[in-house]
């Protein structure tokens, strides 16, 4: 279920509307700290500033995002949940946060991650390999109520065997918004890839070019070795040289 921070109350001050901007933001996270804002439960919102590392601490805590913790501004104590969050592009850090106030008694809706527990048949097996279709389902239950995460053994997974959000275990305190036939994970085949052999390429680099037809490089030849042997390249020639002869002759 949802837990609170080790400090379990975390604080806050709160910083005046006309302070709210770009220069402000940056003089804020200069001192240390960074900007935050509150609202829900029917209240105004209001712009506070919190200590990053309080927040880090929550975000990377066994319950993430979905810890409920003690939010104490001035005077007032609130129950309260990170909602939404915003880190530095390249160096990662906590540049922004949105803060909820919590009613206990009031149904949220939440995402809550799936955890996948044991090694499949299919894996051990069959020589398959096990695939998250998801990795949270939504669900609707008290604050109280809410898991840090779900567990769920996989181990008789095999070829052809679905696990979808209703085989997930749960109680009556809390309600599966993700629809029931939903897969969770199932058990794929590996695939292999055979890669096309490339063409075969020349000294020059080039790629052999197709074969001429057998009948054009066998006239080629013979025309190449009768100019060799000095015969005439037609027989219109030999004739020609004929008359002529017979005409010197008269």
């Amino acid at each position: 279920m949802a837990t609170a921070t080790p400090t379990n109350v975390v604080e806050a001050q709160p910083r005046q509307d006309s302070s709210r901007g770009k220069n402000e933001a940056r003089r804020v996270r200069v001192s240390g700290r960074i900007p935050a804002v509150l609202y829900g439960a029917k209240k105004p919102t209001v712009a506070l500033v919190v200590d990053p590392k309080h927040m880090l601490r929550i975000l990377h805590s066994e319950s993430g995002h979905n810890t409920i913790f003690d939010l104490q501004v001035g005077d007032e104590r609130t129950k309260a949940m990170i909602v939404d969050w915003q880190y530095e592009p390249i160096k990662g850090h906590l540049l922004h946060v949105d803060l909820k106030r919590i009613a206990m008694d009031v149904k949220m809706k939440v995402a809550v991650p799936v955890k996948l527990v044991g090694v499949p048949e299919g894996v051990k097996t069959q020589g398959g390999i096990l695939e998250a279709v998801i990795r949270e389902v939504e669900v609707e239950c008290l604050p109280a109520d809410i898991p840090s995460h779900i567990d769920v053994n996989v181990e008789h997974l095999v070829f052809g065997t679905v696990l979808r959000v209703s085989d997930l275990p749960h109680d009556s305190r809390i309600k599966f918004l993700t629809p029931e036939d939903q897969p969770v994970a199932h058990i794929v085949s590996v695939k292999e890839i055979v890669e096309e052999k490339p063409a075969e390429v020349g000294v020059e680099g080039a790629a052999a070019a197709p074969a001429e037809p057998e009948v054009i490089k066998k006239g080629k030849q013979e025309t190449e070795e009768g100019a060799a042997e000095g015969e005439p390249a037609a027989p219109a020639k030999a004739e020609k040289a004929e008359k002529a002869e017979k005409k010197e002759k008269k």
